[in-house]
């Protein structure tokens, strides 16, 4: 690519709109460092040194897409209470609208607690639910999504199996998108794996893959085009994106390309595969083909690496990246 084309796809990614639908939270940080363990039980003391909130699952695809420069739509539930609160001020911090953001007292905002000695995961606390939507949430939320479907240029599904993706929402989204002829891409989680059939893009991570089809699927190419073919024969969908960690990301798209990960210090993990789908679905809304779009969301998602938490993708850099690896 010359430094024209890769400037062009930039400036087209913001003149893109994308509907991100599915499970909205809160990825909470407590940061500190281990000194001690406490005398009541065998467990480290952490000495609490600073602490921050982000925008994490749905609402995290939803910043990476705006940082990118589109406009973004972001549908979901959140529960009625403080964090609900905190979300939509974050949300607001990176130029999102909460509108479609639908509050249900009988669940919690889901918050993701993660507590950190010198940059190590000591552990994690949750507040969640993960009972599916009734009836009349989940006809809400398709009757906001029918109201903007006509003028969105992508759609990404965001699964992190909260229960906002059931499977009949997800089945009408996704006929209202092949009517329209309108990108869908899916990051899936391993309940309702297999609702996502009519799709455009389906980008399971590899232990994902093989936890679904129920067989051990080694990371190297030919196993992971095996697991492939067998996961197309199951489901319904046009392409394949798998990520493979430290292997980068393989595409199926009628055949395979392997895109290898770049050789950079990794802090964090968190959020990547958020970054990947985000910057796939503005690749594909833009006209690029997937291998294209694949090869600029394993940059986007190498970038965000590099960061502790998840953290939005950063233009400059990715840019950067672009001209480093695309030309």
């Amino acid at each position: 690519m010359t430094v024209e084309t890769i400037e062009q796809i930039f400036q087209s990614f913001k003149e893109k709109k994308i509907a991100v639908i599915g499970d909205v939270m809160i990825d909470k940080y407590i940061f500190g460092h281990v000194s001690r363990i406490s005398p009541e039980y065998p467990v480290p003391v952490v000495d609490v040194t600073r602490e921050s909130s982000r925008l994490g699952g749905a609402a995290n695809v939803a910043v990476n897409t705006r940082a990118l420069g589109a406009e973004t739509l972001l549908i979901g539930v959140t529960g009625d209470d403080q964090e609900r609160r905190n979300l939509t001020s974050l949300m607001a911090e990176h130029g999102l609208d909460p509108g479609m953001l639908v509050a249900d007292s009988n669940r919690p905002t889901t918050c993701k607690t993660r507590i950190l000695s010198q940059n190590h995961h000591i552990t994690r606390v949750d507040y969640e639910s993960r009972t599916p939507l009734n009836t009349k949430l989940e006809q809400q939320l398709l009757g906001m999504f029918t109201e903007i479907a006509d003028s969105v240029d992508a759609v990404v599904l965001e699964d992190y199996n909260k229960g906002v993706l059931t499977p009949s929402l997800i089945a009408s989204v996704i006929a209202i998108c092949r009517e329209r002829k309108t990108p869908v891409l899916v990051d899936p989680k391993l309940k309702g794996f297999f609702s996502y059939g009519g799709s455009t893009v389906f980008k399971p991570n590899l232990s994902e893959l093989s936890a679904a089809l129920g067989i051990p699927v080694a990371n190297v190419d030919g196993d992971v085009e095996q697991a492939c073919l067998r996961l197309v024969e199951k489901l319904n969908i046009e392409s394949l994106v798998v990520t493979r960690s430290e292997k980068g990301m393989s595409v199926y798209d009628g055949s395979f390309t392997h895109i290898p990960a770049l050789s950079l210090d990794v802090a964090d993990v968190s959020g990547a595969g958020d970054t990947v789908i985000g910057t796939l679905a503005l690749g594909l809304a833009s006209g690029l083909d997937l291998v294209t779009s694949t090869r600029i969301a394993n940059l986007a998602a190498n970038t965000v690496c590099q960061e502790v938490g998840a953290v939005p993708v950063r233009p400059d850099k990715l840019l950067s990246a672009c001209l480093a690896h695309l030309r």
